[in-house]
């Protein structure tokens, strides 16, 4: 089977795609699934850089990606959750990686069922951007209704879920996004939407509870002024992010967490969430897509679809 494989560290012109052997029977509780589409996020960039050694160490030759969708090829003899023909969404460990492949195996424990109607594509833009926002949003960040939330990058993987999902809790949400992505900020359900290159951030976003930070550096420092006392700010990029002028501050870093993906997969279904796909690119232009997303202008998910 093909797989977009790393064997050295570096930008993504490392990345090599590979024939690879054909995955062994499944174990215990495992199941082997056929990748339709996979999901990148920067922290494939980072796994790629080898920036991420120290937390997650992996050994090369490495396949890139956490974030598929699929269908059940095979299950193992203590598997009882999923079967042959089963259509699954699920994240891979990041020290095992292997979403850009045709084929991974996982633990059924790290998979959920994907309901009819959504498409692969869709489902595997979800595990670690919505899950990620979920988490920054109501289990860190315990957001509640009628608290003034700023969310960053609103119209990039994180930015566009924590949107629609702040709104949905009954937040006021203003947003941070170019001018052309104003339009589209708005349509998930931001009250207000402000170009981060310009002034427009101090003179509008005042008095917050919370602050998702999907950026780090320049948009975490303009922040901390703008948030009230004893408020919050979430990083999902900074994992030493420490508290200031009295404002707290906590890192956020989503694993797998199959209930939360389930309650995800629920509002997609009922057309409660939207899902704002950039791009999708086949596998053998997997590469380019990796480029791509590393320009950090990506409007939503890239995707990237397996082979038949």
């Amino acid at each position: 089977m093909k797989a977009l494989r790393i064997h050295g560290f570096g930008t993504p012109d490392r990345a090599v795609l590979d024939d690879v052997a054909p995955l062994p029977a499944p174990a215990a509780a495992q199941v082997a699934v056929h990748i339709e589409a996979a999901g990148i996020n920067p922290l494939d960039l980072k796994m790629l850089a080898g920036h991420m050694q120290t937390v997650f160490p992996v050994k090369l030759p490495y396949t890139l990606a956490t974030d598929f969708a699929g269908v059940v090829q095979a299950a193992g003899p203590q598997a009882t959750r999923f079967r042959p023909g089963d259509r699954v969404v699920g994240r891979l460990e990041p020290t095992a990686g292997g979403a850009l492949a045709q084929a991974a195996l996982v633990s059924e424990l790290a998979l959920s069922p994907l309901p009819d109607g959504i498409a692969f594509e869709q489902a595997a833009a979800l595990p670690t951007a919505a899950g990620t926002a979920w988490l920054a949003l109501f289990g860190v960040g315990r957001l509640q209704a009628g608290l003034r939330v700023l969310i960053h990058a609103a119209a990039g993987g994180v930015g566009g879920f924590a949107v629609q999902l702040a709104r949905q809790a009954g937040a006021h949400v203003v947003a941070t996004a170019s001018a052309g992505n104003h339009g589209l900020v708005k349509a998930l359900g931001a009250h207000e939407v402000v170009d981060y290159r310009t002034g427009e951030l101090e003179a509008r976003a005042r008095d917050l509870d919370l602050v998702i930070d999907t950026v780090g550096g320049g948009a975490t420092e303009r922040s901390w002024p703008l948030i009230r006392p004893a408020g919050l700010l979430v990083s999902v990029v900074d994992h030493a992010i420490q508290g200031q002028d009295g404002v707290r501050a906590a890192f956020a870093f989503f694993q797998h967490d199959a209930p939360v993906l389930d309650a995800i997969l629920a509002r997609l279904a009922s057309g409660q969430l939207q899902v704002v796909l950039d791009s999708i690119h086949p596998l053998e232009e997997a590469r380019a897509a990796l480029v791509h997303l590393a320009g950090g202008h990506a409007r939503g998910k890239v995707i990237v679809r397996m082979p038949g």
